[in-house]
Formats: C-alpha cells, sequence, structure tokens
C-alpha cells in the first residue's frame, strides 16, 4: 500500500510540474535585463538592481490587443494601478532590501521598470523598485525615465515599435532610449 501511495503521489507532481513548466512556456516572454556583456550606458545608481527587479510584462497586455488596451484613449493606467498602500509597503521593504543609505520614501518613486502604459506588470515586485529622483547624473532620475516611458509608449502605439521590443529596451536600458532618442 505505501509503494502504491509513493507511486501515485510521483505521478502527481510529475503532472504538476509539467503544468507549470507548460503554462511557463505558452506566457508571453518578460523582457530580459541587458546582458552583460553589453553595457549600461547610464551610471548604476539610476537602474534597479536586476536580479530583484529584472521587469516583468502584464500577460493580460498583448500585442494582439493593445488597440483595446494601451492604445485605446479610454484605457487608463488607473485600471491597473496597485494600490497606495500596496506600492508604499513594497517601497519601504525594497528600501532596506537594496541597501540605500537613505531610507525617506520621499526621495524615491515606487516606479514599474516596464511602465503600465506599455504593458507592465501592475503589482509584481520583479517590475517595481524604488528609484530615485536625484541620482548622480542630472538627467537620470525617475521624472526623466518618464520621458521614456511617454515616448515608448507613443511609439508602440503609432506602430514604430513592437510592444516586446518597447518593454525589452526600457527593461536593458531605459537611459540608452533617453539619451538616444528622447533628449534630442
Amino acid at each position: 500500500m505505501k509503494k502504491l501511495l509513493v507511486a501515485v503521489l510521483v505521478v502527481v507532481a510529475a503532472v504538476i510540474l509539467f503544468r507549470a513548466i507548460s503554462r511557463l512556456a505558452s506566457s508571453p516572454a518578460a523582457p530580459k535585463p541587458a546582458p552583460q556583456s553589453e553595457a549600461r550606458l547610464g551610471p548604476a545608481d539610476i537602474y534597479p538592481d536586476a536580479a530583484r527587479t529584472p521587469g516583468e510584462a502584464n500577460p493580460d497586455i498583448t500585442p494582439e490587443n493593445v488597440g483595446q488596451t494601451i492604445c485605446n484613449p479610454a484605457w487608463s493606467t488607473r485600471l491597473v494601478r496597485p494600490s497606495v498602500h500596496y506600492t508604499s509597503s513594497l517601497k519601504m521593504q525594497q528600501l532596506r532590501e537594496y541597501g540605500y543609505a537613505d531610507l525617506n520614501p520621499r526621495d524615491y518613486e515606487e516606479d514599474h521598470l516596464i511602465p503600465l502604459e506599455i504593458g507592465g506588470h501592475p503589482s509584481d515586485p520583479k517590475n517595481l523598485w524604488p528609484e530615485p529622483y536625484e541620482t548622480s547624473i542630472p538627467d537620470g532620475g525617475a521624472r526623466f525615465k518618464d520621458k521614456v516611458e511617454n515616448y515608448l509608449h507613443e511609439q508602440v502605439c503609432a506602430g514604430n515599435i513592437s510592444l516586446r521590443e518597447a518593454q525589452q529596451e526600457i527593461a536593458a536600458d531605459w537611459y540608452r532610449v533617453y539619451a538616444t532618442r528622447v533628449a534630442h
């Protein structure tokens, strides 16, 4: 009887594992951070820790439905934005995890690496980090990344860049997009 029970448990575990792997394989690929061989253009303090915050796409926003979601004038990030309570709590936790010397939450925006307006995941901590307003370079803080977010949203909705490409570019090196295409 014990052997039969163990065999059944092994089969059940295998089925669960197979389904989980299948689900991961069929879900949209999350944008990957910049490869280590490709240096980011800006200084390290303007980016999140890639291990903690690599960026995560919202599986509900797809290339097929951008016209009904992010590119629809009636759609708003308010529809998916997490509560202030959630982001404030997460910000305090992440400030400690990141080891920031400045723990004043007012000095940071709890930001989506892949912004909501280009299909970033609203609440996954892999897509949120405490982004400083002031950094080691004058145009490296949260307000400058906001310009990249708006630019990439416009490019996706105009059909000049794919949703996945925009997500990958901002997750890999948002400042490169700013310096090469937005700041001019």
